[in-house]
């Protein structure tokens, strides 16, 4: 079986691509970085419609995992959220519809963004834990949120011609992210040992997870074809940015001095994200996420 990723040099992409080929998946992928000659590579771009024709043309994968995307929430080019994650991942699916050989199961990556500041009574049945199901009232509150919930409803004039599934990964976090996502930026600090971090909100919380166990779960996906279903990516449990600094601070053995800079204070900062994995778990039995403070020491003593 043969699997074509979307943006498989990224960070997600990379552990996604070693998950399948452990499976036993045959692997190809598309990037936007230049190629080295790997016939199971190629640059395009998604906006390339004709290079995305030939490529699904030519590899006819059996299965997709679309994670191209501009996903950085502070990125400053809003128009690019709309142009990639919108326009781009149309593109994408107009060339799966049009193939001759159709894929048995597509992935598409939305985010946990999309449920934004949702209100304490418009939770879902799990409002008492304070998680977000997949019932939970959209309430995007940047462009890359409603970037990807308009990627979503745009994907549901597909679904009659196109296996899809609708994933939405809450943070995830591992060695290899970029610097620019908070947790590599804590780790970073801790790993050489610097005197000051400069920092925006500190009252914040998040369900984190490990990319290995998104990874898995993304394979898992993969090979039983939920077709049709929106399902969370996440792990149930919230730590709250100070709980991060703390446990970063303990593993390492080293303090800083923490700088709340205004300028990292976003006003529509989105302040609690816990989601409710029920759905996940049903399908994919035992699957779970290590605890974070396993995930952060991995990070802090990557080589």
């Amino acid at each position: 079986m043969r699997a074509l990723i979307t943006g498989i040099t990224g960070f997600t992409g990379g552990y996604v691509a070693q998950a399948l080929r452990d499976a036993g998946w045959e692997v190809v992928g598309l990037g936007s970085q230049a190629g080295d000659g790997d016939p199971a590579y190629r640059q395009v771009d998604l906006g390339d419609a004709e290079g995305l024709r030939r490529a699904v043309a030519d590899w006819r994968p059996d299965a997709v995992i679309h994670l191209a995307a501009v996903a950085f929430v502070g990125h400053d080019d809003a128009e690019a959220f709309y142009r990639v994650n919108l326009i781009g991942t149309r593109a994408l699916l107009a060339a799966l519809a049009g193939a001759d050989h159709a894929p048995g199961c597509v992935v598409l990556a939305s985010s946990a963004n999309v449920y934004g500041n949702a209100a304490g009574g418009r939770l879902s049945d799990n409002a008492a834990a304070g998680r977000l199901s997949e019932a939970t009232p959209p309430a995007p509150a940047n462009d890359y949120a409603v970037s990807k919930l308009a990627m979503e409803q745009m994907a549901a004039l597909w679904h009659e011609r196109l296996p899809l599934v609708i994933v939405r990964p809450f943070n995830y976090t591992g060695v290899g992210q970029s610097e620019r996502f908070l947790l590599p930026k804590i780790v970073a600090h801790f790993r050489r040992r610097a005197a000051r971090i400069e920092l925006g909100n500190l009252d914040v919380w998040r369900d984190f997870s490990d990319v290995r166990a998104i990874a898995q779960a993304y394979r898992g996906l993969l090979e039983l074809r939920p077709a049709g279903r929106t399902l969370n990516l996440c792990s149930g449990r919230l730590y709250s940015l100070r709980e991060v600094l703390a446990m970063a601070a303990e593993i390492s053995g080293h303090t800083l001095e923490v700088d709340v800079n205004p300028a990292f204070v976003r006003a529509s900062e989105v302040r609690r994200l816990c989601g409710d994995p029920t759905q996940l778990r049903a399908l994919l039995g035992d699957w779970d996420t290590p605890p974070l403070e396993q995930t952060l020491r991995w990070m802090l003593e990557a080589q």
